[in-house]
């Protein structure tokens, strides 16, 4: 699992990754903006946080802008956050929920193993992120760009 492992099941994305850094710190690079702004989103990517609030019920807003020049709303309701060990929350637009997301950090030694689990509404729904937006690939690229801003800090 070096480079971490996807799987795809019914309705369910599942990324898993070991992160060479403590748990705390990767917990923290998933909920400090100083830190999100310079790894979330895939390569190419960057993004404005318009508001970020991590607490249950809490909200983090931002535009993702594309390499193409299209931005992208997104919105993020915090639904559970246990630091450093599970972050749970809900990922659409602003208009609706497009799938829920739990993150999980377990240490292991002075490694973090993370696994981020996507569900989905439907199979077809994960089948249309994979397809049309490049749902694996873009995450993957995501936890590389995470993998490369840990290493700076």
């Amino acid at each position: 699992m070096a480079n971490g492992q996807t799987s795809v099941k019914d309705r369910e994305l599942i990324i898993n990754r070991i992160f060479n850094a403590s748990r705390e710190l990767v917990f923290n690079s998933w909920t400090d903006p100083e830190h999100l702004q310079k790894w979330w989103g895939p390569s190419g990517f960057t993004i404005m946080i318009q508001e970020i609030d991590v607490r249950p019920g809490g909200v983090w807003q931002y535009v993702m802008h594309g390499p193409d020049g299209v931005d992208y709303d997104n919105k993020i309701v915090y639904i559970e956050v246990i630091s450093p060990e599970r972050l749970v929350y809900s990922h659409g637009d602003g208009e609706e929920e497009h799938f829920r997301v739990t993150v999980t950090f377990n240490e292991q030694g002075d490694k973090t193993e993370l696994t981020m689990q996507m569900l989905f509404k439907s199979v077809a729904e994960l089948d249309k992120a994979v397809k049309e937006y490049g749902a694996i690939e873009g995450a993957k690229s995501t936890l590389n760009r995470l993998e490369e801003q840990l290493a700076t800090v």
